[in-house]
């Protein structure tokens, strides 16, 4: 692999040093550098050409998955297999489990960061739509201090954030309380492929619904009339669920490129959308298969 630019490259250790690389000026300008699973495809396409590199793996307090006051702490550079592997992420939040063992190869899972996804802001990242149905909180280092931010002001177009120039995304929260869900992903084949479209769905006990798309739009975007449709049904009738699906068909902006249709990409969301929240309820109930399924692919075989 050939990569088409040089650049200056530096690997600080504390998060305060990272502020004070980031905030220099330099020709081309400065990146951030965390797994590098997009960054680097992008250097080596000529997408970016930045004159130096800030490297954030060596900052421990970008690392870790623990329990806190307010829910379930995802340290920025948490990699998806470290995700897909977790106990905790598994009890607290098994919609990203079922998500982040969906995310390309394992190589690639070993590396990419659930930060580093959703900074990349892709319209098809695989984290969006699921951080999004957690209302999860990004947490922030900026020179001026601590900031945090809703996930869902996060996403401003494709790879396009609201991510302050010169700041760090240090980690995730994502609240924790009695729910259940389920991620569909659509992808050309089996294994390694980006999302044609995605579709997120989480439940609580009180029968609060929250629903998002991927790859459907220029951003991951949540679907409020849908979740308004589905408020207070923890258990929705089949002709609800149909509704929801055509309600939800006008929440969404697909386009044709080439890995799919707008036609495609609409029907298949339908689809997705129509499995989702019934599998979603039926986990609400103690019923249906563990989290790490492909609803699609098990459908299908």
């Amino acid at each position: 692999m050939t990569i088409a630019c040089t650049f200056g490259y530096s690997k600080p250790q504390t998060v305060e040093e990272a502020l004070r690389l980031l905030a220099r000026r330099v020709g081309g300008g400065i990146m951030p550098l965390a797994g590098g699973t997009d960054l680097v495809a992008w250097l080596r396409d000529g997408a970016v050409s930045p004159g130096h590199l800030v490297d954030l793996k060596g900052l421990k307090e970008l690392r870790g998955i623990r329990l806190v006051k307010g829910g379930l702490w995802l340290g920025a550079s948490t990699t998806f297999s470290e995700i897909a592997e977790s106990p905790l992420v598994r009890r607290h939040a098994p919609i990203l489990t079922e998500a982040a063992g969906m995310v390309a190869s394992v190589g690639i899972r070993n590396r990419a960061t659930v930060a580093g996804n959703i900074c990349s802001a892709v319209p098809c990242c695989d984290s969006g739509p699921v951080l999004l149905v957690y209302d999860a909180q990004l947490h922030l280092a900026t020179r001026q201090g601590p900031r945090t931010m809703p996930v869902t002001r996060w996403f401003k177009g494709p790879r396009a954030t609201a991510l302050p120039k010169g700041a760090i995304l240090v980690g995730i929260l994502i609240p924790t309380g009695r729910h259940a869900g389920a991620f569909a992903k659509l992808k050309r084949y089996r294994g390694e492929d980006l999302a044609q479209a995605s579709v997120a769905v989480r439940v609580d006990s009180r029968g609060n619904w929250q629903v998002a798309y991927g790859s459907v739009a220029p951003t991951p975007l949540r679907g409020p009339k849908v979740e308004k449709l589905l408020k207070g049904r923890k258990l929705p009738e089949a002709d609800l669920i149909e509704q929801a699906v055509k309600i939800g068909d006008t929440e969404i902006a697909p386009i044709t490129d080439i890995r799919g249709s707008e036609v495609y990409r609409r029907m298949m969301v339908g689809v997705m959308l129509r499995r989702t929240i019934q599998l979603a309820a039926r986990r609400l109930a103690g019923e249906g298969p563990d989290y790490g399924i492909n609803i699609l692919e098990e459908e299908a075989s």
